[in-house]
């Protein structure tokens, strides 16, 4: 268990415990209330155990603080999802990674995905992921399913063609520079992302270097239907999916998409970044 879900688990107990005090009850009397053993009353308190959402709800209601069960419903949320450490989601390899968001996309029709570093997996090759995934598995010591993993993140990119979907996607333009593969196979890679634009389902934006922007660069982000944000560092996925988090990363896209340029434009920049390889 992380260190960071053992914290937040602890105080979500300390809040629990409040408000219990606060309602005058002990332990026993609570519940008593709740028709549960003391002992689970002690493991959620002191952190010892996850709630789930009907225990929060129960808890709020036996304290006579009904208004506390969104807070707590809110605590739950970010302990159960916004951290998941990338060491342990890739304990087996990387297709599973990529299967899981097959099904997320799956299960979304409009994505908004901004990227700062990397040409985002929707649009990538299979020579470009691959050398991708293999410097990943070498930095994280994950086992080598490279190929398996290619294979999955290509079946993802099947949404992209798929009619009643929309995808918005901003891309920094330093990230079309950066050789992370040999420069025929990121040719290739710039080739395939100037092909996509104008596709019915996707929009293409680049933030040109050297543009007046509104923002500073950032971190890469992906909005699933104004729902749920994931954000990837290097140790960790971030799933955050409260409505603070959503409405403030759907502002910093929005300024982002401001000072990004599309269509011929777009397609201007990476044809410069094409020619910046000198291939000839």
């Amino acid at each position: 268990m992380s260190t960071d879900f053992q914290a937040g688990r602890v105080a979500l107990g300390a809040r629990l415990r409040e408000l219990r005090t606060e309602a005058g009850l002990n332990g026993k009397e609570i519940a008593e209330r709740l028709g549960w053993q003391r002992s689970k009353v002690s493991r959620l308190e002191t952190g010892k155990q996850t709630a789930t959402a009907d225990d929060l709800e129960a808890w709020a209601a036996a304290a006579g603080a009904d208004v506390e069960a969104a807070d707590l419903r809110s605590r739950l949320r970010g302990l159960e999802s916004q951290q998941r450490s990338w060491r342990r989601q890739l304990s087996t390899g990387h297709r599973g990674v990529q299967e899981k968001y097959i099904a997320e996309y799956r299960a979304t029709s409009t994505v908004r995905g901004y990227e700062a570093t990397v040409i985002p997996g929707l649009f990538q090759t299979p020579d470009y992921a691959r050398h991708l995934l293999v410097h990943n598995a070498d930095l994280m010591d994950s086992p080598r399913d490279t190929e398996a993993a290619v294979v999955a993140r290509m079946k993802r990119q099947e949404v992209l063609y798929e009619t009643g979907r929309s995808f918005s996607v901003l891309i920094w333009e330093g990230a079309l520079h950066a050789v992370i593969c040999p420069k025929e196979a990121m040719a290739a890679q710039l080739d395939r992302l100037a092909g996509l634009i104008g596709l019915s389902t996707v929009s293409i934006g680049i933030l040109p270097l050297g543009a007046c922007l509104p923002l500073t660069p950032k971190h890469g982000f992906w909005i699933f239907d104004d729902r749920r944000v994931v954000v990837e560092i290097i140790s960790t996925e971030l799933r955050l999916d409260s409505n603070h988090d959503v409405s403030l990363y759907r502002k910093v896209w929005d300024r982002l998409n401001k000072g990004a340029v599309h269509g011929p434009h777009a397609h201007r920049l990476i044809g410069r970044a094409r020619a910046a390889l000198d291939l000839a």
